[in-house]
C-alpha cells in the first residue's frame, strides 16, 4: 500500500513538473496543423495600379505596393504565411520592356515576399534569349528572389535529339536561376513541398517557346512520387500554370487534380480565372484569383485526421484604391521605372505620361471581346489603328490595307473616359517583341485570297467558341453570321467596304493585302490544328509566293518595325482636335459599331438553310455516309438475329 501511495505521489510530482512542457508541446503542435497561404497569377507586368473599365465604371486597381499592404497585415497575424505565384507575371504594361534586362517583375515579386514561382506562356514572349537574359539579371541584382519551380519540361526528349542553340540557352539559364522540380519550405513547423507545371494549352499560347513538355499529371505525379519517397512533409502544393474553365471538370488543373489526388492544393494560373469559391475535386482543391493583381488570394488550412488538409477559410482581397500603398514598395516600383521613358519610349518620340486623346466614348472591355461573340467599339478601334499605321510607314510595299485584323487574345485591356496616355495604349495592346529585339509587336503583311478571307470569316464564325483567343475585329472587311446554323457554313454573307464605305464584292482568287500583329501571324497554325485541318490560310507575299518565315513579313518603316501599340498611339493622337486645346478627341464615330460583325440569331429553316458553301457540303457528305454505313449494319444484325433465331 505504502508502494502505490509512494508512486502515485512521485507521478503527482512529475506531472507537475512536466505539465508546463507537455502544454507547450502540445500548443505548438496544434498551431501547426494551420497553414496560412497568399498567391497571385497573371499580374502581367503590372507593378503599378493600372485605370481599366468593370461593370461600365471607370476605376483604379492593383497594384504591387497596395499588394504589399494587404501581405503586411496577413503577415503581422501570421509571420509563417506561404506566398505564391502561378507565373505570367510578366508581359503588360510599360515595366515588360525592361524585363529581358532588368527583370523588374521578378525582384518586385521578391520585395513582397513572395516564396515560390513558376514560368506561364508570357514569359517566353521575349524568346529564349529574353527570358535567359531576365533571369540572369534576377540573378545578379542580389536581391531576394522568389524561388522557381517546374517539373515538367522535358529534357531527356530534347536531349535525345540534341539540343537546341536555344534550348541549351534556356538550359543553363535555370540552372543558373536554381529551377528545380519542386521545393521543400518550412513554416510554422510544417514542410511544405511546391511544385510546378506548365499547361498543354500554355504551351500553344507560346509559339515562340523552344522547349518541349511532358504531360502535367504524369510529370506531376512523377514528381509527387519522388517527393513522397524522398521527402517528409506535411503538404503538398502546385504552382500551375494551366488553368480552369467553364467546362466544369474538364479544365487542366481539374484533370490534374483527378489524375494526382495526393496534392492537397492546386494554384490555378493562365486562364485568368477568378474563383470566388474554390473547386474541389476528392481531396485537392484548386484556387484561382484573377489577373492583373486586382485581387490578392488569401486562404487558410487546417489537417483532418486523416492527415489530408480541410479549407477552413477563402478570400480573395480586393486591391483597389481603398488599400493604402506600402511606400518603400512604390518607391522600389518608381525606381525600376525611371528608365522606361528613357530606355524605349524615347525611340518613339513618347513618354509614359503623355496624354494623347480625351475619350468621351464608353469602350467594350477586353473581356467582351473574349467572351461575346458580336462586334465591339473596341475591337474596331484597333484594328483601324493598325491600318492608319502602315499608311503613315515608309513602307516598300505601295499598296494600300485592303483588311485589318485584331485577334481578341492580344487585346489586353481597354479605355475609360478622360484622358488616354501612352502608357494606357501600351497596356492595351503590349505582347511580345519583334525580330528586332525591341519589345512590342510588330505589325505584318501579307496577302490572302478573297477565298482565304471568307474562310477567315468562318473561322471567326465558327471556330472561336471553341477558341475564344480568336476572335477577330476587323477594318475594311464585315460579315454576317448566323451561329445556329451548322458549323463551318455560319457566314451568310461577307464584303469588303472602300474608303467611302462603299460595299466591294470579294473576288475568290483575288489576292488581298491584309495586316496584323506578328503573333496572330504566328497563331495561324494554331487555328488550323483546331479546326483539323478543314480551315486554313497560306500567307502570301504580293507576287503570290507562300512566305516560309513569318518574321519576313514584319512591316518596316525608316528601318524600323512598325509595333502595334505605337500604331494605336498614332492614330489616338491623329484625332481631331475638336476644342482647340492642343489635345486630340475621341472620334464619336466609335460610340457606335459599324456593321463589320453582323450576328443573324435566327432558327427559321430558310435562314438556316440558305447559302450553303463547300463545308457544308462536305458535312452532309459525311453525314449521309454515316447513315448509310448504320442502315448497313442495322440490316447485317438483323440477319445475325434471324440466323441465330432459325437455328434455335
Amino acid at each position: 500500500m505504502k508502494k502505490r501511495l509512494s508512486r502515485f505521489i512521485l507521478c503527482c510530482i512529475a506531472a507537475f513538473f512536466l505539465y508546463p512542457s507537455l502544454h507547450m508541446s502540445a500548443s505548438s503542435h496544434d498551431a501547426g496543423e494551420r497553414a496560412d497561404i497568399l498567391f497571385l497569377h497573371d499580374t502581367h507586368s503590372h507593378l503599378n495600379s493600372f485605370s481599366t473599365v468593370e461593370n461600365g465604371q471607370d476605376v483604379t486597381l492593383g497594384g504591387f505596393a497596395r499588394i504589399k499592404t494587404l501581405i503586411d497585415e496577413v503577415k503581422e497575424e501570421n509571420p509563417d504565411a506561404l506566398f505564391l505565384d502561378a507565373g505570367d507575371f510578366s508581359m503588360g504594361t510599360l515595366v515588360q520592356t525592361i524585363f529581358h534586362t532588368e527583370a523588374a517583375e521578378l525582384r518586385m515579386l521578391g520585395a513582397l515576399g513572395c516564396d515560390v514561382t513558376t514560368l506561364g506562356n508570357h514569359e517566353f514572349d521575349y524568346r529564349s534569349q529574353g527570358l535567359a537574359g531576365a533571369l540572369e539579371a534576377a540573378v545578379s541584382c542580389g536581391e531576394t528572389i522568389p524561388a522557381m519551380v517546374l517539373c515538367n519540361i522535358d529534357w531527356e526528349t530534347m536531349e535525345a535529339e540534341g539540343l537546341s542553340a536555344d534550348q541549351k540557352l534556356l538550359k543553363d539559364a535555370f540552372a543558373l536561376y536554381g529551377m528545380k522540380d519542386y521545393v521543400v519550405l518550412t513554416k510554422g513547423g510544417l514542410k511544405i513541398a511546391v511544385l510546378g507545371v506548365f499547361g498543354e494549352d500554355s504551351l500553344a499560347c507560346a509559339p515562340t517557346c523552344a522547349l518541349k513538355f511532358r504531360d502535367i499529371s504524369e510529370a506531376a505525379a512523377a514528381t509527387v512520387k519522388e517527393i513522397r519517397e524522398n521527402e517528409d512533409v506535411d503538404m503538398i502544393i502546385c504552382v500551375s500554370h494551366g488553368g480552369t474553365s467553364d467546362d466544369e471538370g474538364k479544365s487542366e488543373d481539374e484533370i490534374l487534380a483527378k489524375n494526382v489526388p495526393e496534392i492537397d492544393l492546386i494554384i490555378s494560373g493562365h486562364s485568368h480565372t477568378t474563383l470566388e469559391q474554390p473547386i474541389l475535386h476528392g481531396n485537392t482543391y484548386v484556387v484561382s484569383c484573377g489577373s492583373y493583381g486586382r485581387n490578392l488570394g488569401s486562404l487558410s488550412m487546417s489537417r483532418n485526421p486523416d492527415g489530408r488538409w480541410h479549407m477552413e477559410r477563402y478570400d480573395l482581397l480586393p486591391v483597389t484604391e481603398a488599400v493604402s500603398p506600402d511606400s518603400a514598395a512604390q518607391e522600389k516600383i518608381d525606381s525600376l521605372m525611371e528608365n522606361v521613358d528613357s530606355s524605349y519610349l524615347a525611340r518613339f518620340g513618347y513618354t509614359g505620361d503623355q496624354v494623347l486623346t480625351r475619350n468621351t466614348v464608353q469602350f467594350s472591355t477586353s473581356d467582351d471581346l473574349y467572351n461575346t461573340h458580336t462586334e465591339h467599339n473596341l475591337g474596331n478601334l484597333l484594328a483601324d489603328a493598325f491600318a492608319y499605321g502602315v499608311s503613315q510607314a515608309d513602307d516598300a510595299d505601295s499598296h494600300p490595307v485592303d483588311v485589318a485584323i485584331v485577334p481578341s487574345g492580344c487585346v489586353r485591356d481597354t479605355f475609360g473616359t478622360g484622358d488616354i496616355t501612352v502608357e494606357d495604349v501600351f497596356n492595351a495592346y503590349s505582347l511580345g517583341i519583334g525580330a528586332d529585339g525591341v519589345p512590342g509587336y510588330p505589325l505584318i503583311s501579307m496577302y490572302l485570297t478573297g477565298a482565304e478571307l471568307k474562310t477567315g470569316a468562318e473561322i471567326d464564325a465558327s471556330v472561336s467558341d471553341f477558341m475564344p483567343s480568336a476572335r477577330l475585329y476587323l477594318s475594311g472587311f464585315h460579315f454576317s453570321f448566323n451561329p445556329n446554323r451548322l458549323i463551318l457554313n455560319k457566314v451568310t454573307d461577307c464584303y469588303m467596304t472602300n474608303d467611302q464605305n462603299e460595299r466591294m464584292e470579294i473576288e475568290d482568287d483575288r489576292l488581298y493585302r491584309v495586316v496584323c500583329d506578328l503573333y496572330s501571324g504566328q497563331m495561324l497554325g494554331a487555328v488550323t490544328d483546331v479546326s483539323y485541318g478543314i480551315l486554313s490560310v497560306q500567307p502570301k507575299f504580293a507576287d503570290g509566293t507562300p512566305i516560309e518565315n513569318i518574321e519576313d513579313a514584319i512591316i518596316l518603316s525608316h528601318g524600323q518595325e512598325v509595333k502595334a501599340w505605337a500604331s494605336v498611339a498614332g492614330y489616338l493622337d491623329s484625332m481631331e482636335d475638336s476644342d482647340g486645346d492642343g489635345i486630340s478627341d475621341m472620334s464619336q464615330y466609335y460610340a457606335g459599331t459599324q456593321g463589320r460583325k453582323i450576328v443573324e440569331d435566327s432558327r427559321a429553316i430558310g435562314d438556316l438553310l440558305k447559302k450553303p458553301n463547300k463545308f457544308a457540303f462536305i458535312i452532309l457528305a459525311i453525314v449521309l455516309m454515316l447513315l448509310l454505313l448504320a442502315v448497313l449494319l442495322i440490316r447485317f444484325l438483323v440477319r445475325l438475329i434471324r440466323k441465330a433465331a432459325g437455328r434455335n
